[in-house]
């Protein structure tokens, strides 16, 4: 009996090898294999994303950089030089495009690196200082009795801390350069102090204040 039980096991196992065809033993080997590589096609994608992400991420630093470069930047204000217009801690945007065309005009808000004789006094090269434009080449700056002329007339200047307490005589400001003060005239390390000022050192023109959002617009 248990022979007769035996021959048709084999019997039906031989049965159910004869009725598959190859498509099934395909399919199944398919099956198994697919599974066996998921891991690795996983593995696989999450590296290729990985590698869009840095990419991304490169472009972007690049093109930041770039714009930082050319373009605009941010500034923050370090003293009360500009004071009341610029407080410390005031956030700007420096744009450096428009001085590509035209060079800076009479109050505009110039960001620059110093001249030589500042950095003989010891400033950094890249220790750039804020101040605004008063005088631009072939005109005539003078201080005196509390007021500042241009070529020969009196400033009206709403946006300064107070009036200046020194006088200073009648300059006429050569080409290529330009004569800038503080808007705090009497706590300002400006023209009146060392001189003119080369418009190649001119980074850019403060133009925009991002922070703090109470004094957020333009300048």
């Amino acid at each position: 009996m248990a022979s007769e039980k035996k021959n048709l096991a084999v019997s039906n196992e031989s049965s159910r090898l004869a009725n598959s065809t190859p498509d099934n033993v395909k399919s199944s080997q398919s099956s198994t294999t697919d599974r066996s590589q998921e891991p690795t096609a996983q593995g696989s994608k999450f590296w290729q994303q990985a590698r869009e992400n840095l990419q991304i991420i490169a472009i972007a630093l690049a093109i930041a950089l770039l714009i930082r470069a050319f373009v605009a930047e941010p500034r923050y204000i370090p003293s009360d030089s500009m004071a009341p217009t610029l407080a410390v801690s005031d956030r700007l945007v420096v744009e450096k495009l428009s001085y590509r065309f035209h060079p800076p005009a009479m109050g505009e808000i110039i960001v620059f690196d110093p001249p030589p004789q500042l950095q003989i006094q010891g400033y950094s090269k890249n220790q750039a200082f804020i101040k605004r434009v008063i005088g631009t080449p072939g005109q005539t700056v003078q201080i005196q009795d509390g007021t500042v002329y241009l070529n020969g007339t009196p400033l009206e200047e709403d946006y300064i801390a107070a009036p200046p307490d020194y006088q200073m005589a009648a300059v006429r400001v050569p080409d290529g350069q330009l004569f800038v003060m503080g808007d705090n005239r009497n706590n300002s390390n400006d023209s009146h102090v060392w001189g003119f000022l080369p418009i190649p050192n001119v980074i850019g023109h403060a133009c925009f204040r991002f922070w703090p959002p109470s004094r957020f617009g333009s300048l």
